[in-house]
């Protein structure tokens, strides 16, 4: 993107003290799990005030401490200060009543959907959810990788309003979001999605529909791959680690990245283009498979291709 189109953009930071309302000054989030945790903690550390719809209190308790814990991580570790740390807190609501979405400028799906059977119409629900709460003009987006967004959009009224838009958290300094214009999706809606994106600190990147983008595509058959060399004895997990890591200058290794990113959702991941390409390259490795059913998933649930300690520190490896 060029210093001129940046440069127009900036007209709609938050910054801008002379402007008598943010384009974008209130955001819903469906789904408060770890994909949904980074994403509140990222719009409101940019100033916006985020609500978050969740299933049931315990889900909410759950998602606030957790919240809370990754904001005290980043106070010992990145220098993010105690006031700044509160006011992110302090701009982050849970609700179980989707009324809350009311005066949203944009709403994105982020739920985690524990089959796929299902996990289509279990976003079309939620869209149609969220349609009968929000204004006409309200953006809804989903930050799936590998659902079709034109699918999601037909079951609505205002279909216009419906983009994909995945925000890549891998690494806290991760810095992409990918924007999928579906068949409906207007262009005055992907403009201010790539705004959004802007006022995220993000740089945006426009891609076709197609299951796994640009990202999932890479990184889910790399992990695969890394699994099968495990299989056939070529190298240890920390050695196809730290090879990846030093060889392509990567944050993290494929078996490192698939415990953060969750094994459960790398599995989801491929299986979901395994079904629509047909590929075997795309085909979840049966150690994935046999970590997922085992809970063994990765950093959140303390083992996965690694151990870790309560504080989320790598402390030896599982396999």
């Amino acid at each position: 993107m060029s210093e001129q189109i940046i440069e127009q953009l900036e007209e709609y930071a938050l910054s801008k003290k002379d402007r008598p309302k943010a384009q974008f000054e209130k955001v819903g989030i469906i789904g408060c799990g770890t994909m949904g945790q980074r994403l509140a903690i990222m719009i409101a550390s940019r100033g916006m005030d985020v609500v978050f719809i969740e299933l049931n209190n315990d889900k909410i308790e759950e998602a606030n401490k957790e919240i809370k814990e990754e904001l005290e991580f980043k106070f010992t570790r990145w220098g993010v200060t105690a006031s700044e740390k509160q006011g992110i807190v302090s701009r982050i609501k849970g609700s179980l009543d989707y009324n809350e979405l009311n005066g949203c400028d944009i709403v994105i799906e982020s739920i985690l959907s524990k089959t796929r059977e299902n996990a289509k119409e279990i976003r079309k629900e939620i869209f149609k959810k969220i349609e009968q709460h929000v204004s006409p003009s309200t953006i809804i987006a989903t930050n799936s990788t590998t659902t079709i967004i034109s699918e999601l959009a037909s079951v609505l009224k205002h279909k216009n309003r419906c983009i994909s838009m995945h925000i890549s958290t891998t690494s806290p300094d991760a810095k992409l979001v990918e924007i999928v214009r579906g068949i409906y999706t207007t262009e005055d809606v992907c403009q201010n999605v790539q705004k959004f994106s802007i006022l995220l600190g993000k740089q945006f990147i426009k891609v076709a529909e197609s299951p796994g983008l640009i990202t999932v595509r890479l990184f889910a058959p790399m992990i695969n791959e890394a699994c099968i060399m495990l299989m056939e004895n070529v190298s240890d997990i920390e050695n196809i680690d730290t090879a990846a890591k030093l060889s392509m200058n990567l944050p993290l290794g494929p078996f490192e990245m698939a415990d953060k990113i969750g094994i459960d959702r790398v599995v989801r991941w491929l299986e979901n283009m395994y079904d629509e390409f047909g590929d075997l390259k795309y085909k979840a490795s049966p150690i994935l498979k046999r970590l997922m059913r085992s809970q063994n998933t990765g950093r959140k649930a303390g083992r996965g291709f690694y151990i870790y300690n309560e504080q989320g520190v790598k402390i030896g490896h599982a396999l």
